[in-house]
């Protein structure tokens, strides 16, 4: 087994500039990665050390005055795509303290009264912290779109709204890595099947997602869309294909700590004399 980090899994994943049709992608392929399921579970449990270290640094980095940088995580993806997943695997690997999670459902009544950006940027982690939007404001571009919930000039004009958007996220400090978990339609059969199948699994279930399935064409064109028009320079996309949930979460995993390690936050230095205190410590 050989893991290709030196290429970079941002720059394996990442929609090209020219954009990307979503269906063309392979949902079980593994890029960037050479092995099975076992040396991809033995490399997710591999990144765990680093991942703690670098999100401790980065909260202690902030909380001792020093840059304020922060991390924010965007998952999107078909239901049961394994958004779940990756919030127990991999951001379950750091410190609760230095995480903040949000997942963004239907829109409250007074989220409806402001613009659809409203609700987002009242989440935006705070620095020091790895931020985690479970769906995000994509849905606006996206179930919007599919499901008629705006007319089509309004979503239409929400793409720019986005690029300019988290083009100030980044401007502040705060890197952006934005992942799509693409699964096949065929695979996501069979884990609704699953769902079905065990009583530990009923909770899941969603009878809309049914409904969701039979409209699998027209959110792959708004995914192809989104990943094609908000994929910047600043904010890029990464396809991660997520038949095999144990790629996935290493892939997912590799990403923060390449977009950690390029933050590369410090261990502040004591604003007290160490060795005096260690004296007086001893003295006491």
């Amino acid at each position: 087994m050989q893991s290709q980090q030196q290429v970079g899994i941002r720059g394996v994943l990442r929609v090209p500039a020219s954009g990307t049709d979503i269906t063309t992608v392979d949902t079980c392929a593994t890029p960037g990665f050479e092995g099975d399921k076992h040396d991809g579970e033995r490399a997710l449990v591999g990144l765990a050390a680093e991942v703690s270290g670098l999100q401790e640094r980065l909260f202690a980095q902030s909380r001792a005055g020093g840059p304020a940088r922060a991390v924010l995580l965007i998952v999107q993806g078909m239901d049961t795509s394994g958004k779940g997943g990756i919030m127990r695997h991999v951001v379950g690997m750091v410190d609760p303290q230095g995480v903040s999670i949000r997942a963004f459902k239907a829109p409250t009544e007074e989220e409806l009264e402001h613009d659809f950006l409203w609700r987002i940027r009242r989440a935006v982690p705070a620095p020091g912290l790895i931020g985690v939007f479970d769906r995000s404001h994509y849905e606006d571009v996206l179930i919007a779109r599919v499901e008629n919930l705006v007319p089509p000039q309004e979503w239409q004009g929400r793409y720019e709204l986005i690029n300019a958007f988290e083009a100030e996220v980044v401007a502040s400090g705060t890197a952006v890595v934005k992942v799509m978990l693409h699964i096949s339609r065929e695979e996501q059969g069979a884990r609704l099947a699953e769902r079905l199948q065990r009583s530990d699994k009923h909770w899941k279930y969603n009878p809309y997602d049914v409904d969701s399935r039979r409209r699998w064409p027209d959110y792959m064109t708004a995914y192809s869309t989104a990943l094609t028009r908000c994929s910047t320079d600043v904010a890029p996309w990464h396809v991660v294909p997520a038949d095999r949930k144990w790629y996935a979460r290493w892939a997912v995993a590799s990403l923060l700590v390449e977009a950690l390690r390029e933050i590369d936050p410090q261990w502040p230095v004591a604003d007290f004399d160490v060795e005096a205190e260690k004296a007086r410590l001893a003295a006491s």
